[in-house]
C-alpha cells in the first residue's frame, strides 16, 4: 500500500471525527407544561437546531406517555434543545423560558394540569445550574407571584413517542394545537420580532 493510499485511508477513519467536533452544538433540557407547546415556541428562537420531545425528573426507565399521565413516573413533560451556542446563548434560552410559560403556576400549566406539566429546568452541568439559578433570580424580580420553578441535575432524557414529535407542526389543525398553542406561537413570533427592531 503506498503512502496516498495510507493517507486517504486515515483520513476516511477520522473525518466523521473530525465532523463530530466541527459539530458545536449544545443542548439544554427543561419543561414548561405541555411538551407540544414548548417544542413549538423553541423552533422560533434561531439557533436552536433541532428539539426532542421527552421526558425527565422522574425514576421510571423507558417511561411511555401513558404512565406520565398517569403520573407513575415522576417524570415531568420536557424538551431537549439543541443549539449553536455561536448563534444563540444559554443565557438568551433560559431568558426566553420565563415567556414561554407561566413558571408561578402550581401543579400543571394553564388547563393542563398535573406534575408532568411542571415547570423545570435539568441542568447537565455546573456552568448550566449557575445560568439557570441566575436567570431565575433575574425574573423573580419581575414576576408578583413566586416562582415555582424547579432547577435539577439532569439524570437521563427519555424522549418521548415518534407521534409527539413536531407534533404543532404537523397537526395545526388539531383542537388543542389550534386554540392553545397557535395563539401562543403568535404572541412569541410578535415579541421576538419586536426584539429585532
Amino acid at each position: 500500500m503506498n503512502r496516498i493510499s495510507l493517507l486517504l485511508g486515515a483520513f476516511a477513519l477520522l473525518s466523521p471525527l473530525m465532523n463530530a467536533a466541527d459539530s458545536k452544538t449544545e443542548s439544554l433540557v427543561l419543561g414548561g407544561g405541555c411538551f407540544w407547546c414548548t417544542d413549538a415556541a423553541y423552533k422560533l428562537l434561531d439557533g436552536v437546531e433541532h428539539v426532542t420531545c421527552g421526558y425527565a425528573g422522574g425514576d421510571e426507565a423507558n417511561p411511555t406517555y401513558e404512565q406520565v399521565c398517569a403520573h407513575a413516573t415522576g417524570h415531568a413533560e420536557v424538551i431537549k434543545i439543541e443549539f449553536d451556542p455561536a448563534v444563540v446563548s444559554l443565557d438568551r434560552l433560559l431568558e426566553y423560558f420565563w415567556h414561554v410559560h407561566n413558571p408561578t403556576q402550581v401543579g400543571g400549566q394553564g388547563n393542563d394540569m398535573g406534575p408532568q406539566y411542571r415547570s423545570i429546568i435539568l441542568y447537565a452541568n455546573a456552568a448550566q445550574k449557575a445560568a439557570a439559578e441566575a436567570s431565575r433570580a433575574a425574573a423573580a424580580k419581575v414576576f408578583r407571584d413566586p416562582i415555582t420553578t424547579e432547577i435539577v441535575p439532569l439524570k437521563k432524557f427519555w424522549p418521548a413517542e415518534d407521534y409527539h414529535q413536531d407534533y404543532f407542526a404537523k397537526n395545526p389543525n388539531q383542537g388543542y394545537c389550534s386554540f392553545v398553542i397557535a395563539p401562543k406561537v403568535k404572541k412569541l413570533e410578535h415579541m421576538l420580532e419586536a426584539e429585532k427592531k
